[in-house]
């Protein structure tokens, strides 16, 4: 079996929705980009496994989650973030900065464009 067969243990991540064949299912593209870029660090040794489930444990178990489960990659992004800024690998201020430009961004992309950070009109 070679690395690329062998199923990351992210893959297993409690609530994460998967099809029938048990595949994960990804609601955005960007669900599928928190998810390749969470594999990827866990893959080069930024934080244990044992560390990113206890942090999406974490946020995953916060009052006010949407009750279908809608917002399980909200969660995700979530836990990912406070996890490296809990580490030192990413600055939570900066984190907060490009999370606003994208949504600035994202209201300004006519509908039908894909959304770029350079539709930000503050950038």
């Amino acid at each position: 079996m070679t690395a690329c067969e062998v199923p990351s243990p992210l893959a297993q991540s409690p609530g994460l929705p998967k099809s029938v064949d048990g595949e994960p299912v990804f609601p955005e593209p960007w669900a599928a980009d928190a998810f390749a870029m969470t594999v990827h660090l866990h893959e080069k040794g930024l934080f244990a496994w044992s560390e990113w489930a206890e942090r999406l444990s974490g946020e995953l178990h916060k009052p006010g989650r949407a009750v279908d489960g809608s917002d399980y990659f909200d969660c995700w992004v979530a836990a990912l973030s406070g996890l490296l800024v809990a580490k030192g690998i990413a600055d939570a201020d900066a984190i907060l900065a490009l999370q606003q430009s994208w949504q600035r961004a994202a209201e300004a992309t006519p509908h039908g464009k894909p959304i770029a950070l350079e539709n930000d009109p503050r950038r």
